[in-house]
């Protein structure tokens, strides 16, 4: 079977939100990582509710699940790429995973810092 593109505006969006949803789901469904970072999101939403943030703490919170979300979504296809391309362990290709997972690690540390900014204050 072969790829044809969808020249159609609404009915190519249409096509590519539902690929997106799809992707996200397998993404949340089948990564250990990412669900982890899931129920965190999770957690920091009812934790927002029950602490009453405001809305802009709201923004920044919203931002930082996001920000994890998909830099974990971009780590992980980094590494199923890679791993499609050399299966057996390759010195290059464990330094790409690693950068890539460095990423995941600044982006949970902008989030930690934004959650301690907006939670801390309500506990002191």
């Amino acid at each position: 079977m072969e790829f044809q593109k969808d020249n159609s505006f609404f009915s190519g969006r249409l096509k590519s939100v539902s690929f997106a949803v799809k992707g996200a789901i397998k993404l949340i469904t089948t990564e250990h990582s990412v669900m982890v970072q899931f129920f965190i999101g999770i957690i920091m939403t009812f934790v927002g509710f029950f602490m009453h943030i405001t809305t802009t703490e709201w923004l920044f919170q919203i931002l930082a699940i996001g920000l994890v979300m998909s830099v974990e979504g971009i780590n992980t296809a980094v590494e199923k790429i890679a791993d499609f391309i050399h299966p057996n362990f390759h010195e290059r290709i464990g330094f790409i995973k690693d950068i890539a997972a460095g990423a995941v690690f600044f982006a949970a540390l902008t989030a930690m810092a934004i959650g301690l900014i907006i939670y801390v204050p309500k506990f002191l």
